[in-house]
């Protein structure tokens, strides 16, 4: 059955648009303070000696049994069932919460109990015996977490929107740089300059600030004399055990279904093995717009699930963006924030977990990677910056004007500084579609695709879950010889060949079309005078580091012959309205 569902907000007026956007109150996430605590001034929750815990009304904090240890974050473990015997808790009779195992499990192994650990998490943990503060991080990067680098007291929390009253407001203007190429914050860097954040599958320990990786992606080519059915089943095997364990036990669960391979594959193994009613949650843009749901139609019908499908307009993607963007942490160009909330807000009302298929075009080598193949192919990188600017310019978004688009002032002091994909590109030792994969994996699933997935689902309460950035599938696929996960022929055949039993041929073999956000007809019909009075303000944020010129000349469409203006305009919208809801 299929449940049209369209949100209606305030009638959108274009006569007297706004310049300014009006502060949003988003409650903050728990910290933690490092340092000299006792000159803190606000309500603490918790202290001892250097440490400092605030946290909100209903956050627990957790001591293990011995008293050495104290540990508060955002956890989510798959593994549970079979971390409880080992740390002789009998799971059916444990009633506790995930904290709660994290803290057994440190007091077992301490560091090493980190190897163990399976799903999403960002934490810290307090030895009061050492006077020791760890922050750790998943190795997918599933959950954020934030520090600042004040010398008297640092501040740690999951949320960067948490850490704005011990930051100062200098922009990192690398940070600005890198988003303007790739529309999100690559790396360790935030935009704002004095916050860094912990990378996946990280440690940084305090009172040094050591920073440790417990987890590493690696390249490690297996059975390449194997066919590509030997791999699928493999695969398979794999995928079947990872859902079945993201799968809620007696409870609905949804799943945000676009009609792609990857959101299909786990349509259908939701369906397949869970016992209760599945959801799917699929959108449009009303009927003057390319969409896809004749295919994720077809997947609903194929898996029998009950299928939602969200229309929505013109007003609300523009209307719902400043709401959006304060819940994201760096700020994301992808014009799909928008969506991604009003699909959580519709879905919260039937489910409390909702599964998605990010990771397959990271993981399984999606189409977005041919033309850097073909580059290498034919030799046009030949060289560092060669190779970098090519990886840049294949994400279509402000790379290669750059020196036009940003103030000279502002040029001069990013142009020549390092670029956090350059290691990953020029590793020699690994074959170069695994190179562009694990980019992908690290930079762009960590600090774009999760982070924006996960900062919006939470923002309606829901647990957001991601199975093919599971660690061990991310695992797996960097196992996979390289010819099953794209060729000339195919994109993604592992993963087409893993799950070709569950999905109607018309989704097996569809070419990848991406989920199609008409940002274009946006700024041309609907949000062109909006956009003007926002982004060419003399008040604007985003004016002591941008030149104008070349954004008016986006905004009038001329020499748009491959129409990209829409997607570079929403990349610069996006930016201008995250720094006044964050100011």
């Amino acid at each position: 059955m299929k449940i049209l569902t369209t949100f209606l907000f305030n009638r959108f007026k274009t006569s007297n648009p706004k310049t300014k956007i009006d502060s949003l109150n988003v409650q903050s996430s728990w910290r933690v303070a490092w340092g000299k605590v006792d000159s803190i001034l606000e309500d603490v929750t918790w202290q001892d000696n250097r440490l400092a815990i605030i946290a909100p009304e209903g956050r627990a904090i957790t001591i293990s049994p011995s008293q050495q240890f104290v540990v508060i974050g955002d956890l989510w473990l798959s593994n549970k069932v079979e971390l409880l015997p080992k740390l002789g808790l009998e799971p059916s009779n444990f009633s506790g919460n995930d904290s709660e195992i994290i803290a057994l499990a440190w007091e077992k192994w301490e560091f090493e109990c980190l190897h163990l650990l399976r799903g999403m998490f960002a934490f810290t943990v307090w030895d009061r015996d050492k006077q020791i503060l760890y922050c750790i991080r998943d190795c997918s990067g599933a959950r954020t977490l934030y520090y600042t680098t004040n010398k008297d007291i640092c501040w740690i929390s999951p949320q960067l929107r948490t850490l704005a009253p011990y930051r100062s407001g200098d922009i990192d203007l690398v940070a600005l740089r890198d988003y303007l190429a790739t529309a999100f914050v690559p790396g360790e860097r935030t935009l704002w300059q004095d916050i860094k954040e912990v990378g996946p599958g990280t440690v940084i320990q305090f009172p040094e600030a050591k920073i440790t990786s417990y987890w590493q992606l690696q390249e490690n080519t297996q059975a390449a004399d194997k066919p590509l059915a030997w791999h699928g089943e493999k695969l398979r095997y794999l995928l079947d055990k990872v859902v079945r364990e993201y799968l809620p036990p007696q409870q609905p669960v949804g799943v945000f279904l676009s009609g792609g391979l990857d959101s299909s594959s786990i349509t259908a193994l939701a369906a397949k093995f869970h016992n209760e009613q599945v959801h799917s949650y699929s959108i449009y843009f009303g009927d003057k717009s390319p969409n896809e749901l004749e295919f994720s139609s077809l997947v609903a019908n194929h898996c029998q699930t009950k299928h939602h499908i969200l229309e929505i307009s013109f007003e609300d993607m523009w209307e719902r963006l400043p709401e959006t963007m304060a819940y994201l942490d760096n700020p994301i160009g992808d014009p799909l924030t928008v969506p991604n909330l009003l699909l959580a807000r519709l879905a919260k009302a039937d489910v409390e977990v909702i599964l998605n298929g990010e990771g397959g075009d990271p993981c399984f080598g999606g189409p977005k990677n041919q033309p850097m193949l073909i580059n290498s192919l034919y030799g046009a990188v030949v060289n560092q910056q060669d190779a970098l600017q090519a990886y840049l310019n294949s994400f279509k978004k402000c790379a290669a004007f750059l020196p036009q688009l940003l103030k000279p002032e502002v040029w001069n002091a990013v142009e020549t500084q390092p670029s956090v994909f350059s290691a990953e590109l020029n590793n020699v030792d690994a074959n170069y579609l695994n190179r562009l994969m694990a980019i992908n994996i690290k930079f762009k699933g960590a600090n774009h695709i999760l982070t924006k997935v996960n900062n919006l689902t939470q923002a309606e309460g829901l647990l957001g879950l991601s199975p093919l950035f599971d660690k061990r599938i991310v695992e797996l696929s960097m196992t996979i010889p390289p010819i099953h996960k794209l060729s000339v022929a195919q994109e993604k055949a592992v993963l087409k060949q893993a799950v070709a039993d569950l999905l109607p041929e018309a989704i097996i073999n569809r070419p990848k079309s991406g989920m199609m956000v008409p940002v274009q007809i946006g700024f041309r019909k609907y949000w062109q005078q909006e956009a003007r009075n926002l982004l060419l303000n003399r008040q604007a944020e985003i004016s002591p580091y941008l030149d104008k010129n070349l954004i008016s000349k986006w905004l009038e469409f001329r020499g748009d012959t491959w129409r990209r203006y829409g997607i570079k305009l929403w990349l610069l919208v996006s930016l201008e309205v995250w720094l006044q809801v964050n100011k």
